[in-house]
């Protein structure tokens, strides 16, 4: 059977699954329409770019780059000859990080020489999940208009339902306060509209790298309120500096420039006689001792 292109073509482009190639000079030939739709970049938007041209520009959990590099998951495959499966953290066209499964395999040649890598990725979060919880926020009144996450009220609430489990049944959780360093430079650098852009990517990269469990939500201004769950001080940290690290490496494309910002963030446990003002007042101060101490870090209290 005479199969053309246009078939695998039309093939790729039906898969769920985001699906690009790359030549040996790391180089775009093919992307297909569910890449489009996963990372809000268009075909020829990417096709003769590298990811790292300010396009996918993956990261590992610490914030590592990758693209480029030795431990570029598209490199070690041309290099050992082997598939390899690895989590990453895309860079999307907003401006935000999607964690992603990432599959990568080497293409050869008719006579077995590797001339590129095929790139499988797929969105690492339950989609439904997300609508759903836009769904009911938008039900309940009790989402943010501007960023689409929680909003204070919101946190609030699930706040008080956590105190209310770890009293009745001594479930743990954490909580982060976080706060976007020298945001007011940016507004009055930038104006607003740039500054709101901010705000959306910041959010975004919240609520996608945390677990469905846990709640994210706009305090106010540019704070947020990250409750982790079912967690002890160890893993409050990791998720904190995890979120520090895709925090630092997003941006918001200009026509001139990009713009990138950092959080400075407070973390701490709830404790039995916990209140929702003692737990934020406690989160807060260590916040603030973020600051002092730098921005772009985390201050843990038990």
């Amino acid at each position: 059977m005479n199969i053309d292109r246009d078939f695998y073509k039309t093939l790729l482009d039906g898969l769920y699954e985001g699906v690009y190639f790359l030549d040996r000079s790391r180089v775009i030939r093919y992307w297909n329409r569910s890449a489009e739709r996963i990372t809000g970049y268009f075909a020829d938007e990417v096709l003769g770019k590298r990811c790292s041209d300010n396009v996918l520009m993956h990261v590992d959990e610490s914030g590592r780059a990758l693209c480029g590099s030795a431990s570029c998951p598209a490199v070690a495959a041309m290099t050992d000859r082997r598939a390899h499966e690895v989590e990453v953290y895309l860079h999307h066209k907003d401006g935000h990080r999607l964690p992603a499964l990432t599959r990568v395999a080497p293409i050869r040649d008719s006579k077995g020489e590797i001339i590129g890598a095929v790139e499988v990725f797929t969105d690492n979060r339950k989609l439904h999940e997300a609508q759903q919880r836009v769904e009911n926020l938008e039900r309940l009144a009790l989402m943010d208009q501007l960023t689409e996450i929680g909003n204070r009220r919101y946190g609030e609430v699930y706040l008080q339902s956590s105190l209310n489990r770890l009293a009745r049944y001594g479930w743990p959780f954490g909580l982060l306060f976080a706060d976007i360093d020298d945001f007011k430079k940016v507004n009055d650098a930038y104006g607003h509209e740039v500054g709101d852009m901010v705000l959306k990517t910041v959010a975004k990269t919240l609520i996608h790298n945390v677990r469905a469990s846990d709640c994210v939500s706009r305090w106010g201004g540019e704070e947020f309120v990250i409750l982790i769950l079912h967690a002890d001080i160890g893993h409050i940290e990791r998720c904190g500096e995890k979120l520090l690290a895709l925090i630092r490496h997003c941006s918001v494309t200009l026509d001139s420039s990009i713009v990138q910002v950092t959080v400075s963030m407070g973390g701490t446990c709830a404790r039995a006689d916990d209140t929702i003002e003692t737990i934020l007042a406690r989160a807060d101060e260590l916040m603030y001792r973020s600051k002092q101490g730098g921005k772009d870090r985390l201050t843990l209290a038990p």
